[in-house]
């Protein structure tokens, strides 16, 4: 496994896969989203891990997609673009397909693909003080991979609050938008999360999975065909000026030409 991702597991089965780059805010480039699949799908399998814990070193949860590896998107033709695109969509799919239940630990801020993450999660505690945000919009993209995941979690008469205006929020309003669960103070995140994964210790493990398939089929799934929707959507954008406007005004720290102080 990548060192972009740490896996490790305690006696009772409960699993806790770290996202490992704090370095670079934990951004997910290709080795980190592939390995983050790799990770889920051996958890999944394993039939001694009873709950996995979605965790990330350092103080940010996950900024989203690298935009170093966004610009290099750019520069791709049409078809290796959409590879490379689908692989924020194949790793949350492989994260929202655990057969276990799994839990969100949201201790910094999350940004686009970092929403993505907290959404795919069965509940998503977060510490107050964390900032979220759907941002793809400033950097004249959308947030096409993560929006299946994102909007089955929220909704849509909630997601139009901030799906499209790139505007950040605290972790009250992320509870109100459905993202988020629950709020606690920072350094009691982890008492929290221990307390909602204790319950399943008592449940039978087979059963557990059985009923989380149950929710899943009566409650809907993101489709197949809703992620090529949205990275078809993606790979469209990619190709407009504003994307290349976006991406140049960050990389090159300016406002980009669009905006209007107000």
């Amino acid at each position: 496994m990548s060192n972009l991702v740490r896996s490790e597991r305690d006696a009772r089965g409960v699993a806790t896969l770290w996202l490992a780059r704090a370095d670079k805010h934990n951004a997910l480039n290709p080795e980190m989203l592939g390995a983050l699949e790799e990770a889920a799908a051996a958890l999944g399998a394993n039939p001694d891990v009873r709950v996995v814990v979605l965790a990330a070193e350092g103080p940010t949860f996950c900024a989203g997609g690298d935009l170093a590896w966004f610009r290099s998107q750019a520069e791709m033709d049409g078809a290796t673009r959409t590879v490379e695109s689908r692989r924020i969509a194949t790793a949350l799919k492989a994260l929202a397909d655990l057969p276990q239940p799994l839990i969100g630990r949201v201790q910094g801020n999350a940004f686009g693909g970092g929403v993505g993450l907290a959404c795919v999660c069965d509940v998503t505690i977060g510490a107050d003080g964390v900032k979220m945000g759907l941002t793809e919009t400033r950097l004249g993209v959308i947030p096409a991979n993560i929006g299946p995941y994102v909007i089955a979690r929220m909704g849509g008469n909630r997601a139009r609050e901030v799906f499209m205006s790139s505007r950040v929020f605290g972790a009250e309003e992320a509870v109100r938008l459905g993202i988020l669960n629950r709020v606690v103070a920072g350094d009691a995140l982890d008492a929290a999360i221990e307390a909602e994964v204790v319950p399943y210790l008592s449940c039978a493990p087979g059963a557990v999975r059985d009923a989380k398939a149950l929710l899943r089929a009566l409650s809907g799934t993101v489709t197949e065909a809703q992620v090529d929707s949205a990275i078809d959507a993606l790979a469209a954008r990619w190709d407009s000026a504003e994307a290349a406007e976006g991406l140049a005004a960050f990389f090159e720290k300016r406002q980009p030409s669009w905006t209007v102080e107000g």
